[in-house]
């Protein structure tokens, strides 16, 4: 099977998207402590580390678009390729991260 080549989420494009009313699978995969100074609304948390443990429940959004997120990206990045090893069909990672969101789509949007 092939597969298909999934670019990364700009937080611009996700932005507009939002404003627009298109809802993708939000994963936000910080800890607890980074979820409590910001986060996109309706976002699913599942830190980077409870991913494997819970991947059972993210499996009923396999064929959906999921756009996962971290501070930077890096973590995201790195769920991104988990996931798509495990045959998730459309994962996006939010280039820059929420910090990236935060200074070129939402400015109001507190930082860390």
């Amino acid at each position: 099977m092939k597969q298909e080549i999934i670019q990364d989420c700009t937080p611009e494009e996700l932005k507009e998207r939002l404003d627009n009313g298109d809802r993708p699978i939000l994963l936000d995969v910080r800890e607890a402590q980074e979820l409590a100074i910001c986060r996109l609304p309706g976002a699913l948390h599942v830190p980077m580390g409870d991913v494997p443990s819970r991947l059972t429940e993210l499996e009923k959004h396999a064929e959906e678009e999921i756009v996962v997120y971290c501070h930077h990206g890096v973590r995201s990045a790195s769920v991104q390729n988990y996931l798509r090893h495990h045959g998730f069909e459309c994962v996006r990672n939010l280039t820059g991260g929420i910090e990236a969101y935060a200074v070129r789509a939402d400015p109001g949007m507190p930082r860390y």
